[in-house]
């Protein structure tokens, strides 16, 4: 993949994350939808197209931590919890976290808390340091299909549907370990 391609790509997700669109860009282990956490509309497109139950909640992703913690209860978390969620990251692993009351429900569902990742994939990075914030992280399939795990997946399934940020994921076999940082508890194995 040239420079040049990926900039371009870059450039069609941020300008479609901005006017309430959903993308599809590599992570860790598969390709994922993502759109804007903060536009209702472009969440609910998201939750109509994956067939996804509103009480379900979404995993937000970024290229830092400052980027998430306006969604986040700090207080909540001791600096002990912090310290170890942060040797994590950035890296593959999500944690559920205690939301802050501005955080919106639809990106929370029925629970009180928030999953939130920082990535170490460049193509996220990339992503969420143009756009200025974090984006939904969720795996770009559709109800009871398997998830896209390489560009040619993607463009099989939705062809030019959306706009893809050109990259690989790291081949990882499984989606991204969850644990929340409260309990201490594994709540997905990575």
């Amino acid at each position: 993949m040239h420079k040049e391609d990926f900039l371009i790509s870059l450039k069609h997700c941020v300008k479609e994350l901005y006017l309430g669109g959903i993308i599809i860009y590599p992570t860790e282990a598969v390709f994922g939808f993502g759109c804007d956490p903060e536009n209702k509309t472009a969440v609910e497109k998201l939750i109509f197209l994956k067939n996804r139950s509103l009480n379900k909640g979404f995993i937000l992703i970024s290229n830092d931590y400052n980027q998430l913690k306006s969604y986040v209860d700090e207080y909540k978390i001791s600096s002990i919890k912090r310290d170890y969620m942060f040797s994590y990251w950035p890296g593959p692993t999500t944690f559920i976290v205690p939301a802050s009351r501005q955080t919106p429900i639809w990106l929370t569902g029925k629970f009180d808390s928030l999953a939130i990742r920082v990535s170490n994939h460049p193509g996220i990075k990339a992503l969420c340091n143009k756009f200025g914030k974090p984006i939904i992280s969720t795996s770009a399939n559709l109800a009871n299909q398997k998830p896209c795990r390489t560009f040619e997946d993607v463009i099989k399934k939705f062809g030019k549907s959306f706009p893809i940020l050109l990259g690989e994921t790291y081949g990882l076999k499984r989606p991204s370990e969850i644990r929340n940082i409260i309990t201490g508890d594994l709540i997905r194995k990575g």
